[in-house]
């Protein structure tokens, strides 16, 4: 499938690079990109060749926020319309509200979010507004040396979005987020490591070989059908109110991976050989 606004590419381990591409604009966020991502996360990446999604930037940016310069609404809502939340719980993928209400980012983070396979950050650049909540939705952020990142949506008067209320506490605490939203001041690269925001923080020329490496430790040799579920139930588990929740999901988790992959993992181990799964990411058992 063909983008107007991303790259696509997958080598041969399966590790596909996703690039925002729009550099004259500092890969600014459009509501062309915002489907395409979308579209991206629910249909090319959900491929069962694809491993593992590494997401940058073209040029010197990641992405340098929502593009101000559109006509009309920027963010493409439906001013006509005067939603409740009972409206938009009752009808979230019907017009108006589909299209007309509801956040633009947040479609394209719950997409990555619900990818059954590790999604890494590379921040190569300015990574503003959507450009930063975007990423919270990846699983690892690595950002370079040059990196800005900023939630600055306070200064718009506009409030953080692409369910970054959700994503953002959980990564950093909550004091953190608050006081990053509050200031919405521009981080540097080392303010973001050491905030928890990112994993680690590399010269630029290093930035993607170290995101590469990352990926293939997680997805060479391992099942697609244990890191799914794996991710699914970390994201779930660590939000739930009793540990029994988590023990009956891991409990069924158990029980289908041993029944399947798991059967070639125990004889590879034994055999002293690399293993050779055949569970696919796209089957993943129902568990919760």
């Amino acid at each position: 499938m063909s983008y107007e606004t991303l790259e696509w590419a997958v080598d041969d381990d399966g590790i596909a690079t996703l690039t925002l591409d729009r550099p004259d604009a500092l890969n600014a966020f459009d509501l062309t990109m915002a489907r395409e991502l979308e579209r991206v996360f629910l249909t090319d990446a959900r491929d069962d060749h694809v491993r593992a999604v590494v997401v940058t930037g073209a040029g010197r940016a990641f992405c340098a926020g929502m593009d101000l310069s559109a006509e009309g609404n920027v963010f493409g809502l439906d001013e006509s319309v005067d939603p409740t939340p009972a409206d938009l719980r009752a009808h979230l993928t019907q017009a108006p509200y589909h299209d007309g209400v509801r956040d633009t980012g947040g479609r394209v983070t719950l997409a990555i979010h619900a990818l059954p396979k590790p999604v890494i950050g590379a921040i190569n650049g300015a990574a503003v507004g959507i450009g930063a909540t975007m990423t919270l939705a990846m699983d690892i952020r690595l950002a370079s040396t040059t990196a800005r990142i900023g939630f600055v949506f306070g200064r718009l008067g506009i409030v953080p979005e692409a369910a970054s209320s959700w994503f953002l506490p959980r990564i950093v605490g909550i004091q953190q987020a608050l006081e990053w939203v509050y200031a919405a001041d521009i981080l540097t690269a080392e303010q973001a490591l050491a905030g928890r925001l990112v994993r680690s923080v590399h010269e630029p020329d290093d930035l993607l070989p170290t995101a590469y490496d990352l990926a293939r430790s997680f997805v060479v040799d391992r099942s697609p059908v244990a890191l799914g579920l794996a991710k699914r139930m970390l994201y779930r588990n660590g939000a739930v109110g009793d540990p029994l929740e988590a023990h009956l999901s891991d409990s069924l988790a158990m029980f289908f991976t041993s029944v399947g992959d798991g059967k070639e993992g125990v004889a590879a181990f034994r055999e002293k050989r690399a293993p050779k799964f055949t569970g696919r990411a796209s089957e993943l058992p129902e568990i919760f």
